[in-house]
């Protein structure tokens, strides 16, 4: 099974939910990349899309799309096609580098608040920049958590990204979120908060085995 595939994709329905829908480009993947999206008053919201044939159709049942939000510096993705196809901008964290430069599309910046959700800085570094997205119900982690097997070992509904385990993003405990959607699997809908939190306090003593086994072939072992 490949890390990441590309050409023709197969759209896989995931997370839907009364203010909004999420999508498997490449369900055969290993990385499993997920994509978002959310309607507020009638306007559409697109969030580290993975195109995919299908998805306007998709996307006009909730509405008319009004902006495609980068929530990762790694996770361009395709939202310059998508933004260019529906004439709207590329939304950019306003500290967030590096990224603008690699978006043929219209940009725009945003600060503390987008789309009705709080923008919390989670990492900011020069090797990982994420912002993650939080409105009293839904919280939104493109990277730092995940639910596929390259994330999560057998013991965890989500688990920390294999590279933070060793210093987990503890401030995603204070949130109590009804409903998590991540950039890498299906999002949770039961006992959020209890998953996130046992996720960072077990990180540091667990690794996914097959994070491990890439690991190694990568290495030689």
């Amino acid at each position: 099974m490949p890390m990441k595939q590309s050409g023709s994709g197969d759209l896989t329905v995931i997370d839907r939910h009364e203010a909004g829908v999420g999508w498997i480009a490449y369900p055969d993947e290993t990385m499993q990349r997920a994509s978002h999206a959310v309607e507020r008053d009638g306007d559409v919201w697109v969030i580290d899309p993975v195109d995919v044939e299908g998805l306007d159709d998709l996307l006009a049942e909730y509405g008319d799309v009004a902006g495609v939000i980068v929530l990762l510096d790694r996770h361009k993705r395709d939202a310059a096609a998508i933004a260019t196809r529906h004439d709207v901008a590329v939304h950019i964290p306003s500290w967030m580098n590096g990224v603008e430069d690699d978006i043929d599309a219209p940009i725009e910046r945003f600060d503390d608040e987008i789309a009705g959700f709080e923008v919390d800085r989670l990492i900011d570094n020069p090797g990982w920049q994420e912002a993650v997205l939080f409105d009293g119900e839904t919280l939104v982690v493109p990277e730092a958590l995940g639910t596929v097997e390259y994330f999560t070992t057998s013991r965890e509904r989500v688990g920390v990204h294999p590279m933070l385990r060793l210093l987990p993003p503890r401030s995603l405990k204070r949130y109590d979120p009804e409903r998590l959607l991540v950039g890498h699997g299906e999002g949770l809908d039961e006992d959020v908060a209890e998953a996130i939190r046992s996720a960072i306090a077990g990180s540091r003593t667990r690794a996914p085995k097959l994070y491990l086994q890439s690991a190694k072939a990568f290495l030689g072992f």
